[in-house]
């Protein structure tokens, strides 16, 4: 009879034993290690906050005793969320991205042949918890920063906010925390600051920022350059274009691409750290009958590659159609009502890791469906987490 090889539930608990223990000694019943593991398979099966953690760990104790100590039982929903309450977020993502970084590896590290692959790219944007204001402690929603790996479709990390306006202090924080060596960053108009530049650029990575009116003269300096050239036709200036159709969902998408060399007279120039490049995204959507139409100007210091700077455009867009919207349609994330922010914070996140993890799986599902087969059936569970054995 061969041999049964049981998931080590193990394997995940090495990747949070650098996690200090931010409980108090007196009282403890439960493992930290035992919380965090049933905190993660809840996440990924459903559960929203605390106490939808607890009930499934109550509906599942059986699966979860089989691989875990829990020398006290199930732990209630109120020790959940005060753990949740007390764990420093960013020690929390560190071992998170540890365990990341392991999934992602490539299998083939000890190939003798390797295939050069496209430059990394890292998309940063904020998206607000719109439920999670607390109006007796005179608080906004909660505000998030997160960078998103395109190609590998994982989360880098994020960091919390008390109000949108505070994007622009958040960024750098959260860039500090983050390797971008190597990388292509892309931020939205908010994130568009020189110290910003300069900051990617002295961690060794490159930037494309999109550019609205937060930067006045510069960005009408910039429309205005490219204006002036497409009535022209280029004449006097060198520029690479690109044009790709999408279609989808009852709509067709005619994007355009084009790329230039900065201008060495361009106004304002100087300000910004290892500027190449300025380019336009032009997306022109028809359905039916109605068009409409949206043009995006970009400041980058990639050098020219007008199809690398269209794959970057398109891939900082990864962030808000598979992100986001995952974020807010399948785990309902505008819907949380936690108050206490570090809880909230730490929730999010794990719903971040989650959408992280059901990515790696290599089936047909969406992930709307992978999260509910995770709720319905163990052994699927086992594999989303990675489990060996499985």
């Amino acid at each position: 009879m061969p041999e049964v090889i049981v998931p080590k539930v193990q394997s995940i608990l090495d990747y949070f034993r650098p996690l200090e223990d931010p409980r108090s000694t007196i009282n403890r019943k439960h493992l930290l290690g035992d919380l965090i593991v049933i905190s993660i398979c809840a996440v990924i099966a459903g559960a929203d906050g605390p106490k939808a953690i607890g009930i499934w760990a109550l509906a599942n104790q059986v699966w979860l005793l089989q691989h875990l100590e829990l020398p006290n039982g199930i732990p209630s929903h109120d020790t959940i969320g005060r753990l949740l309450a007390l764990l420093k977020p960013k020690a929390f993502q560190t071992c998170f991205q540890t365990w990341i970084k392991a999934l992602t590896e490539p299998a083939s590290q000890g190939s003798m042949v390797t295939m050069p692959s496209p430059q990394k790219m890292i998309a940063i944007d904020g998206k607000a918890l719109r439920r999670s204001h607390d109006r007796k402690n005179k608080l906004g929603a909660l505000f998030l920063v997160s960078a998103w790996s395109v190609e590998n479709g994982v989360s880098l990390g994020q960091l919390a906010t008390e109000a949108k306006s505070n994007e622009i202090t958040a960024i750098p924080e959260l860039i500090k925390n983050i390797d971008v060596s190597g990388a292509i960053v892309t931020i939205d108009a908010a994130g568009c600051q020189k110290n910003i530049a300069a900051q990617i650029i002295g961690a060794g990575g490159d930037y494309i920022f999109s550019l609205k009116g937060n930067q006045g003269n510069f960005h009408k300096a910039v429309e205005k350059w490219f204006t002036d050239r497409m009535a022209n036709g280029f004449m006097d200036a060198t520029v690479r274009i690109h044009q790709e159709v999408v279609e989808g969902h009852g709509r067709i998408d005619t994007l355009t691409y084009y790329q230039c060399k900065v201008p060495a007279d361009l106004l304002g120039r100087s300000n910004w750290k290892g500027l190449r490049t300025i380019g336009v995204a032009i997306r022109e959507s028809r359905r039916g009958d109605k068009v409409t139409r949206e043009v995006r100007y970009f400041i980058c210091s990639i050098r020219m590659s007008v199809k690398r700077f269209a794959r970057a455009v398109r891939g900082h867009w990864a962030i808000e159609n598979t992100l986001h919207w995952c974020l807010d349609v399948t785990f309902r994330e505008d819907e949380s009502r936690l108050r206490d922010r570090r809880a909230a914070d730490n929730v999010a996140w794990l719903k971040r890791f989650a959408i992280s993890l059901l990515k790696q799986i290599d089936d047909k599902e969406s992930i709307a469906m992978r999260r509910r087969m995770a709720g319905w059936n163990p052994k699927y569970l086992s594999q989303v987490l990675g489990l060996p054995g499985v």
